[in-house]
């Protein structure tokens, strides 16, 4: 990853007769990276993607892909990323492999050529065995899969994946993961829109928390967790351990007061640096106290979500009705 641009906008404004859907959102993408824009449904992260895509005119802004102007040079912008939208765009009457040829043949290669790119792609992706069987066959992760297969025929240096997962199974959402990270690897950056928080916290260097049309929030998952609160350490003392004198160790140690429940036996630590747990393990243990169990806690990004917003990223009540949202 550089610190060189692949998108920037500043002050991005989409608006559907009085209803203000993108509300003054401003990012900055480095080269490769993940970038996760995070939100419910509703919140503005589609209608984003398909500005910056050239899909939607720009109401109000700026925005460049690598240097070029969205709204000045549109054709330009289109060759410079591959779109992978929340439902396939695949053609339900071809197999796999007809369907990866003509999107190569729509986009100017030879007949030669997209088929060796076809070729190429469907054992990228793992769909060789597959690739002429009718779609008809196909599950919803092999759809995905040949979606994405699907914009990156051109080999584009940015991909926009909106909501990539939606509707796939945990194994498959799994191998969808793996996907992209292999495509950053190979020298790709990805803007990834989503609603999933494990998705975002998985997968994104840094992440933008979109709600309502604007940007509440942007940095790296950990630092976002951060700003929420504190890592907690959570332990089970061995029966019959003087809860008391353990209640003494971390106050000496760290400071801070433990929420103890002396009947289990369990105590929550506040820890002002995760890296503070082994001190307090070492000092029980050295008092002659034993654990039965431990764990450190970290605050998640619903509870980061919660914590900007007052609403989880999965409130339905605080779902927008924009006439693009509808038409999903």
């Amino acid at each position: 990853m550089t610190n060189l641009s692949a998108v920037r906008a500043e002050g991005l404004v989409k608006t559907f007769g009085d209803f203000r859907a993108v509300d003054g959102i401003d990012l900055h993408i480095r080269q490769g990276e993940i970038f996760g824009v995070l939100g419910p449904n509703g919140a503005g992260k589609t209608t984003t993607l398909r500005m910056l895509a050239t899909l939607l005119p720009i109401d109000g802004g700026h925005a460049e892909i690598f240097g070029v102007d969205v709204r000045r040079e549109p054709h330009r912008v289109r060759q410079l990323l591959g779109v992978t939208g929340q439902y396939a765009s695949v053609d339900e009457d071809l197999t796999a492999r007809e369907n990866l040829w003509l999107f190569a043949r729509l986009q100017g290669l030879t007949n030669s050529k997209a088929k060796i790119i076809a070729a190429d792609l469907l054992d990228r992706f793992g769909l060789q065995e597959a690739a002429d069987r009718p779609l008809s066959q196909f599950s919803g992760g092999m759809r995905r899969r040949l979606d994405l297969a699907s914009s990156l025929i051109t080999r584009p240096p940015l991909i926009f994946l909106d909501e990539p997962t939606t509707g796939l199974d945990p194994r498959t959402r799994g191998q969808m993961w793996d996907t992209i990270r292999e495509l950053v690897t190979d020298g790709s950056t990805i803007l990834l829109t989503t609603q999933y928080l494990d998705e975002a916290d998985q997968l994104a260097d840094r992440i933008a928390v979109i709600d309502r049309g604007r940007k509440v929030a942007e940095d790296t998952p950990d630092a976002l967790k951060t700003q929420v609160g504190e890592s907690t350490l959570q332990l089970r003392l061995t029966e019959g351990s003087d809860t008391a004198l353990a209640a003494d160790v971390v106050r000496r140690l760290l400071s801070e007061e433990p929420v103890l429940t002396p009947e289990s036996g369990r105590m929550n630590i506040p820890l002002p640096d995760p890296n503070r747990a082994a001190d307090v393990l070492i000092g029980l243990r050295e008092a002659g106290l034993g654990i039965s169990s431990v764990s450190v806690a970290k605050p998640t990004l619903d509870e980061v979500f919660l914590a900007l917003t007052g609403h989880g990223a999965d409130d339905e009540s605080q779902k927008q009705n924009s006439p693009m949202e509808a038409a999903r």
